[in-house]
């Protein structure tokens, strides 16, 4: 396809870290308002390619690509983005590895290959990805974060960096590029219902549950709600903020 002046309203959006339970469940809301979407894997291309089919199945008119990269490696942005083929005029960045352990035991590739994932990648995509933004004088961005990032995690002190790392980075890059009527928000979720609760035993996933004012993790497609309203049209002033969905675990 060709891309002409005035077709970024087709509206076009980048999930990144979309073959996963969280990643999934947004691509299902985006693709019900009416969007197409670049939906990004690293590793799981058969969940991607059944996402894909699935929407392209309930929803015709919209296209729905997926496109594969290594976000954790240096030159995993550059891949993405010779990948997609028109401006995009959102991005939701969700990419959700952790690590658990003791601070003093964390090895130094693990510290490069989250730091990459979670603060380099998503800084260099989005240096590309928002020019076109710019020109057309609109644009979302959302990250996915952590209540970690908010509040700090024993025994996940190097996810709770970088996380709170990315919730600063909303913070600013909203303030540079409000005067374009772009917004950059995050949700920082609490404990949400994903494969990655089972890297604690059930005895602890039940005390964290326990803590939770309302007695239950969030579901994924909760998450994906909050997501959809920031890059909908009413969202429009609602910028540079970190919302924390957990239940009023933390408030």
């Amino acid at each position: 396809m060709i891309f002409f002046p005035g077709m970024i309203e087709l509206k076009n959006i980048l999930i990144t870290g979309a073959s996963g339970t969280i990643g999934r469940a947004i691509a299902r809301k985006l693709a019900g308002s009416g969007n197409s979407l670049y939906l990004h894997f690293h590793q799981d291309r058969k969940s991607a390619a059944e996402l894909a089919r699935g929407l392209e199945k309930a929803y015709p008119d919209q296209v729905f690509s997926c496109v594969q990269a290594d976000l954790s490696e240096p030159d995993g942005p550059d891949k993405l983005l010779r990948q997609i083929r028109l401006p995009v005029t959102g991005v939701v960045y969700n990419c959700g590895k952790s690590e658990v352990g003791l601070f003093q035991d964390t090895p130094e590739p693990v510290v490069r290959e989250l730091v990459q994932l979670q603060l380099t990648s998503p800084f260099r995509l989005i240096q590309s990805l928002i020019q076109p933004m710019i020109r057309e004088q609109d644009g979302r961005i959302v990250f996915i974060t952590s209540i970690w990032g908010l509040t700090g995690a024993s025994t996940e002190v190097l996810y709770s960096m970088v996380k709170g790392g990315q919730n600063t980075f909303v913070k600013a890059l909203a303030k540079e590029v409000a005067p374009s009527h772009i917004t950059v928000n995050a949700v920082a979720p609490g404990a949400v219902n994903t494969p990655m609760m089972k890297l604690f035993s059930e005895s602890d996933q039940e005390e964290v549950r326990s803590e939770i004012p309302a007695g239950r993790f969030a579901r994924p497609e909760e998450i994906a709600a909050l997501v959809q309203f920031l890059l909908g049209p009413d969202a429009g002033y609602l910028n540079g903020q970190v919302i924390s969905e957990n239940g009023a675990w933390y408030c």
